[in-house]
């Protein structure tokens, strides 16, 4: 009933009557695309042709070509805008880094994006080579790039853009702890978004600019928090926390637009499957007198535009040979989605933590934890393919072994669940142990009953640990494990380890066995 309130109220939008002086432009944004260049099925995993051709696919480059298109035909002013995670997800990154998206950003005419973490993850170098061809400003305005060699005269914090003869700025925005959620280096120093977002609208307006939008890669939580600290921002196109808003889906997280302190907060979920569309008014004093829309499903009903669909084919190419050869089978759909995988215990996450478990269980080790945040996608029933695997796990981590004490691994559990109400990474999945979760508790207090082999966990006692190399290295918080002993970061691949696994369980058959208990 309430969120149904929510989508009523977000019909009700502020408006007045049509000035002369005011001015209209169409949003048309997108957040954390992960290299989908191909359509997905409803997983959010690869999509084979034949389904495609079946009409059960989504997505994919050669619909968003469309999408856009169209959008563009029905609308006289408009701007395109990405808020950040292009990069990452599939083979075609590990393959071409981020060509394929500057290229096809470019061929859409892209007026803008902000840098999202996983830009970061194979370092400042990777993200230069990306912003170098792109033909659009790429925008991060919380981080001091001064000591960085490779970005400082690429990346700008604002802008300021023209259409229909009005100035528009644009602000990006990343997330405040970007150094333990990807790779960035030593150099770049990451700051809070909000004051850092004031500086430049301050800014904008000092030079006469009275209509700013934000490109925040920061969450949905994060960009009400922007609204509520900010003056001046008449708009937030989000990303990163994957959040779906929608007037008219039941299941969307909140209406579209959100409103919080008079600002219109927009997100279109993830992955390409929905196209963001939000017509927004100004009168002449550059204040929002209406903001409406809704994000358009890329579904079959909208056509793949040929020439894209044959370049797709093209880069796809080389990665066929890798991604075909079948490498396990599951007898049910295995759940992989971030809104369990980051919460609760999720199957996904059990099959993964206990075949790295099983991987390294002769050499001493009794607990694996794999971050939720690792886990990217779902996989359907039927032959799974190495493709499959690797949009799950598309980050090329490898295994890591250490030791760590008891209160060492009660750290580490109580920094996993420390963000739950945020849908944030770090949650573990775990194998070779058991807990309870309290999220009435206050962070840092809500692990009990933990038990490991059947034993309960002894603060003095030393503990084989296997996670993967991200994790052991400090990743989504657990920095902690930074200094374990005889630390080891160059096992496996994580994907090889899963799918082999998998394979040598015939036909899998997910599961959850209560390793993992949630009290509210």
């Amino acid at each position: 009933m309430l969120r149904k309130m929510l989508m009523s109220a977000a019909a009700l939008v502020v408006s007045a009557p049509i000035a002369v002086a005011d001015y209209s432009i169409t949003i048309l944004h997108t957040n954390d695309f992960h290299d989908r260049f191909e359509p997905i099925n409803r997983f959010d995993s690869g999509c084979n042709e034949e389904d495609n051709a079946e009409g059960k696919c989504f997505g994919g480059m050669a619909r968003i070509v469309t999408a856009v298109e169209a959008a563009k035909t029905r609308h006289d002013n408009w701007l395109l805008v990405d808020a950040g995670d292009q990069f990452q997800g599939t083979l075609f990154y590990q393959f071409y880094k981020g060509d394929v998206a500057a290229e096809m950003m470019n061929k859409l005419g892209y007026d803008a994006m902000a840098i999202g973490n996983h830009e970061f993850n194979h370092g400042p170098e990777n993200l230069a080579a990306f912003v170098e061809k792109a033909n659009f400003p790429v925008l991060m305005s919380n981080a001091d790039l001064s000591m960085e060699p490779a970005l400082k005269d690429l990346v700008l914090k604002s802008t300021v853009i023209e259409k229909a003869g009005q100035r528009i700025g644009l602000v990006g925005v990343t997330p405040r702890n970007n150094d333990e959620l990807s790779s960035p280096g030593p150099n770049i120093v990451f700051t809070d978004p909000s004051p850092a977002i004031q500086a430049e609208v301050d800014a904008l307006t000092a030079d006469g600019v009275n209509k700013i939008i934000v490109l925040s890669h920061s969450g949905y939580p994060t960009d009400n928090v922007i609204a509520l600290n900010t003056t001046g921002v008449d708009l937030i196109v989000g990303g990163h926390s994957n959040t779906f808003l929608s007037n008219t889906d039941e299941d969307a997280d909140g209406p579209y637009p959100d409103t919080v302190n008079g600002v219109p907060i927009v997100q279109a979920y993830a992955y390409g499957k929905y196209l963001g569309e939000l017509e927004i008014t100004f009168d002449d004093a550059g204040e929002v007198v209406s903001a409406t829309g809704e994000p358009i499903l890329l579904d079959a009903t909208v056509s793949e535009d040929e020439t894209t669909k044959a370049r797709i084919a093209e880069l796809a190419g080389p990665l066929d040979e890798i991604r075909n050869e079948v490498v396990a089978e599951a007898a049910e759909p295995i759940e992989g989605d971030r809104s369990f995988c980051r919460a609760v215990e999720c199957p996904m996450g059990n099959i993964i933590a206990d075949a790295m478990l099983d991987r390294v269980k002769d050499q001493g080790i009794e607990i694996a934890i794999q971050n939720g945040g690792g886990i990217r996608a779902s996989i359907d029933a039927g032959p799974i393919t190495k493709g499959e695997v690797l949009t799950v796990l598309p980050f090329q981590n490898t295994l890591s072994t250490f030791q760590v004490s008891g209160t060492t691994i009660l750290a580490a559990l109580e920094n996993g669940v420390s963000q739950v109400e945020e849908g944030a990474g770090r949650f573990p999945q775990v194998a070779g142990m058991t807990f309870t979760v309290d999220l009435s508790q206050a962070p840092g207090s809500r692990i009990s009953d933990v038990m490991v082999g059947g034993a309960a966990l002894e603060a003095e006692k030393m503990y084989g640990v296997v996670s993967n190399n991200y994790v052991r290295n400090g990743g989504d918080g657990y920095d902690m494990f930074v200094g374990a002993e005889n630390a080891y970061d160059f096992g496996p691949d994580l994907a090889d380890v899963t799918a082999e696994y998998m394979a040598a369980q015939g036909p899998v058959t997910p599961y959850t066995d209560g390793r993992i208990t949630i009290k509210e």
